[in-house]
């Protein structure tokens, strides 16, 4: 269950004095969040992943050992060039691109992560580059990343996909379709629409593979897929993204799926049977109503093509400002990464040890060993901060319930 509350509607304290009215209050907002709730989640039912690997390892801290989990960088050891070394391919020209930087995301154990800056002029940003052996048909991939409140638009960020054969480097042949068996790519991108959304635009993933639409210019360019609402990227603050792709079970079987996940929450799935609209080379958008059923994803046509490479890419030039109607663009953007997890199982945010989200939990008091119940606003700022206590019950009063719970229960 998920509560909320904004800033302006903590005007004051309000104390109960009837039990059946705090109880009947407490009712009906706990059922009006679940229905909520419910609504929203219907488009992601059959895609519930539970906490995630990461619930168990506070900061990721040890989670690189978890048996699930395929690759996890965290940019705590190693030189640039190590790095660089143990990715196996790497894009910094001149040494200005990549640098590290202390920021890191909020309940993160480490003290630095990766900043990548392209400069409009001088280069076009950077990359690393792995593989992963020996190939999996389904992963999910897990990283923080933030944008400097004055980024620009991008050209392509992040992608997972496979090569077959594997390659130790990118070869994305862009604007040729993939035959089936030869490879699949998967970019998690912001993206502008022309300048219709300001930069660096809204989550869309442009996709390879053998299905793709063509384009008007008679090229195959990758199709943007959307879901039915816009997700905005974020400026200014570190984001939590984690994409999965699922490959079909056979050749023949359309089953194969896409889903991304911003902040811990699902922003868009791709499935068999949902609804999307008009479909061309630009791709196409999920809808809530109408339209006509997706055929489905057949990813693959062997058995043999793997998902089997993450592709870490800050791509950023002047064609992206252009094509977004930019006249005047930022000549430096930056980015930063951090805490990346591919793992055969969902991963989810980083467990801080403490309560994130606007979230009702219950925890054992170790020192009483007695029980409580809390309601803590979210928290998005970057840096950690005493969350906000909407609700909370100790227990700890042997006469709580003859002196009656909503004596001394108090909402804020």
């Amino acid at each position: 269950m998920r509560c909320t509350e904004t800033r302006g509607q903590r005007a004051g304290i309000t104390t109960m004095d009837s039990p059946s009215v705090f109880l009947t209050l407490l009712a009906l907002m706990l059922f009006n969040a679940s229905m909520a709730f419910s609504r929203e989640q219907g488009k992601f039912k059959g895609l519930d992943p539970g906490p995630g690997i990461a619930a168990k390892y506070i900061g990721d801290v040890g989670i690189e050992g978890d048996a699930s989990v395929i690759f996890a960088e965290n940019f705590e050891t190693g030189s640039l060039a190590q790095i660089a070394k143990r990715w196996g391919h790497a894009s910094n020209k001149n040494g200005k691109v990549q640098a590290f930087s202390d920021t890191v995301p909020p309940g993160s154990a480490g003290q630095r992560s990766l900043q990548m800056t392209g400069t409009l002029g001088e280069n076009s940003g950077g990359d690393l580059y792995t593989m992963f052996k020996p190939g999996f048909d389904k992963v999910y991939l897990r990283f923080y990343t933030k944008f400097a409140a004055d980024h620009g638009y991008e050209h392509h960020f992040v992608a997972l996909g496979g090569y077959n054969p594997p390659t130790p480097w990118p070869d994305p042949r862009a604007g040729t379709r993939p035959r089936g068996d030869d490879r699949i790519a998967v970019f998690i991108d912001p993206i502008g629409h022309y300048g219709r959304y300001p930069p660096p635009g809204i989550w869309g993933l442009y996709t390879y593979w053998k299905d793709m639409k063509v384009s008007a210019d008679g090229r195959y360019w990758g199709n943007v897929l959307h879901p039915a609402q816009a997700v905005p990227v974020t400026q200014g603050r570190w984001t939590c993204v984690e994409l999965m792709i699922k490959l079909n079970s056979s050749p023949e079987i359309r089953d194969g799926e896409l889903a991304l996940w911003i902040d811990g929450n699902p922003v868009m799935r791709f499935a068999k049977g949902m609804r999307r609209g008009p479909w061309s080379g630009m791709g196409f958008q999920l809808v809530e109503s109408g339209g006509v059923p997706l055929e489905g994803l057949q990813l693959r046509t062997s058995m043999d093509l793997k998902i089997n490479h993450l592709w870490l890419e800050h791509f950023v030039d002047e064609g992206a400002q252009q094509m977004n109607k930019v006249r005047s663009p930022n000549r430096v953007n930056r980015v930063w990464f951090d805490d990346i997890v591919a793992a055969t199982e969902y991963v989810g945010p980083l467990a801080s040890g403490r309560a994130q989200g606007t979230t009702a939990q219950t925890r054992s008091t170790a020192a009483s060993g007695s029980n409580a119940i809390t309601f803590f606003q979210n928290e998005v700022a970057d840096e950690p901060t005493t969350p906000v206590t909407l609700f909370s019950e100790s227990f700890d009063d042997p006469n709580v319930v003859k002196r009656g719970w909503y004596d001394s229960v108090k909402i804020r």
